[in-house]
């Protein structure tokens, strides 16, 4: 069940990539779509973004990487995150991920993976349907 509160959504950038036009867009459609949004910035390493998803009390992590350092960032922070015991917080990955690494990101813990075009619509769709609220 859905409660009242607003859905809070965390969107980083992990590593040295320094372009975020994408994150933005993003950031900004789930604030339209009714969300609270909180973004990281650039350069985040997977410790702050899993002090950051605590500190701000995250329902969703939404991870922007285009450097192609996602299969080690991306498993590095879902690592922290159970370690941290954050297991109940959704997380998205975006940006440019090859079809053929989708499916390991998936296993590590991933929910989706949303490509480039990506009607922001269905992000926030997918957030809604999939963030457990008390």
């Amino acid at each position: 069940m859905i409660s009242a509160q607003k859905i809070r959504v965390l969107i980083a950038k992990p590593g040295l990539d320094g372009h975020d036009r994408g994150a933005k867009v993003v950031a900004r459609a789930m604030r339209d779509a009714g969300m609270e949004v909180i973004y990281t910035g650039i350069r985040q390493t997977p410790k702050q973004i899993v002090e950051a998803t605590l500190q701000e009390d995250a329902d969703c992590l939404a991870i922007s990487i285009l450097s192609g350092a996602h299969g080690t960032l991306i498993p590095d922070i879902l690592r922290q995150l159970r370690e941290a015991k954050l297991d109940d917080v959704l997380v998205l990955a975006g940006g440019i991920i090859p079809a053929e690494d989708v499916s390991a990101l998936k296993a590590e813990g991933v929910r989706e993976v949303f490509g480039p075009g990506t009607d922001t619509r269905h992000v926030a769709e997918f957030i809604r349907e999939n963030v457990r609220k008390a």
